[in-house]
């Protein structure tokens, strides 16, 4: 069996970061920049009234209640004053641009208006209630480098810089099919022998969580004439998945049809838990993840490696998010494979803990559904107590692009 960082090493290796395509603003959402992104003007693009209130020489309201002629309104969007001379004051509005001359806002609050004039309480200082020019950026400033995830706050930036179009990472297209002659689609009645056939959807959402575009292959049944049938429906994709049939039973076919049709197999069986028996390869161009018919296994081996693969076509960085708790309850020693136990959080005592599932049976899709954490066990770690700390996946954040 392959040692897992090895076959992770191995996995990384053999994608690259997919092309890019120009999409709008409002379909930038969740999509990861591919260029750097620089402002196109300095914002603001002149110095701005931070408050209502009245543009004036800081110097003319000193003394506080020297009256000083109004000559003008400036309002954000709206024709522009002219100059300020002394002793003069100008109304404007927050936003709009500060008229030639003036170097202060005195806000409202301090005014009194009257008959042409306005005279403030106390005096103003140089600068006062002024936004400069490029106070939020300059022409030219790099905002986001290229592998920023796009979210509501970055689109709005990149919006206020001037940009309408994003270069974006296209996403990934992932062809995904099950095998198996015992699968059901989803919604099917189940009956004795037969299941849900839960991993393509499963694994169908991750690739989309994780900015991908699945395509479903549909089920192939367990003859080599039936998954050829389901290999000539696949287009041109960036990676392929298949589920099931990566065991050495006389109906897992998958490596043995692959191979007749050019698979250029690395790897078979990587000394993990869940997910041992696992596939990888080439088919042409196309890397092959042949992942486990458990749907646990098959979770758990996308969590590990189709989500880094995804992340890698992305250019962003595909290590998984670790975190050391402490363990609520011991744990014996650990053998030859890297376990991945599903696990939940829990707080004592103002701690946070991390407690594995008494059950970690691959079939038991439920008790992952529920869990918060993947609790780490390298291959031969060491028994630990209760209290001591262990490394853990949070599922959260582990399951979303960041």
């Amino acid at each position: 069996m392959l040692a897992l960082e090895e076959a992770r090493t191995r996995v990384l290796a053999a994608v690259r970061p997919v092309g890019t395509e120009w999409v709008t603003l409002p379909e930038a959402l969740d999509r990861v920049l591919a260029e750097d992104l620089r402002a196109r003007h300095d914002q603001p693009p002149a110095a701005v009234s931070a408050m209502d209130g009245y543009a004036v020489r800081a110097a003319d309201t000193d003394p506080p209640g020297r009256w000083l002629d109004v000559v003008g309104e400036a309002r954000a969007g709206g024709p522009g004053t002219r100059p300020l001379g002394p002793g003069e004051a100008a109304r404007i509005f927050t936003g709009a641009p500060l008229p030639p001359g003036a170097d202060a806002i005195a806000i409202q609050e301090n005014a009194e208006a009257r008959d042409g004039r306005v005279r403030f309480a106390r005096a103003s200082r140089p600068g006062e209630f002024v936004r400069p020019a490029g106070l939020d950026f300059r022409a030219g400033e790099l905002l986001l480098p290229a592998g920023s995830l796009l979210d509501p706050r970055r689109i709005g930036l990149a919006a206020a810089a001037g940009h309408g179009w994003l270069p974006v990472r296209r996403r990934p297209r992932v062809a995904i099919l099950a095998t198996g002659d015992e699968l059901l689609r989803p919604g099917e009645t189940v009956v004795a022998g037969r299941v849900a056939s839960s991993n393509s959807v499963a694994l169908a959402a991750l690739v989309r969580r994780l900015g991908g575009e699945p395509l479903d292959l549909g089920i192939a049944p367990d003859t080599a004439e039936g998954l050829a049938a389901a290999l000539d429906r696949l287009a041109a994709v960036d990676l392929l998945v298949t589920s099931g049939g990566a065991s050495v039973g006389e109906y897992d076919l998958v490596r043995s049809t692959l191979g007749g049709r050019g698979l250029a197999l690395d790897f078979w069986k990587v000394a993990m838990r869940p997910g041992k028996p696992l596939i990888f390869g080439r088919l042409a161009e196309v890397p092959v993840l042949g992942v486990p018919g458990n749907p646990v296994s098959a979770l758990v081996c996308g969590i590990v490696f189709l989500r880094a693969m995804l992340l890698a076509m992305l250019g962003l960085a595909p290590e998984l998010p670790v975190e050391r708790l402490p363990v609520a309850r011991p744990l014996p020693a650990n053998d030859e494979r890297f376990d991945h136990l599903r696990a939940h959080f829990l707080e004592r005592d103002g701690r946070r803990f991390v407690e594995p599932a008494p059950k970690q049976d691959s079939s038991m899709l439920a008790t992952l559904a529920r869990a918060e954490a993947l609790v780490l066990r390298p291959p031969f770690a060491p028994a630990v107590e209760a209290g001591a700390e262990v490394p853990c996946v949070p599922l959260e954040r582990a399951l979303r692009l960041s």
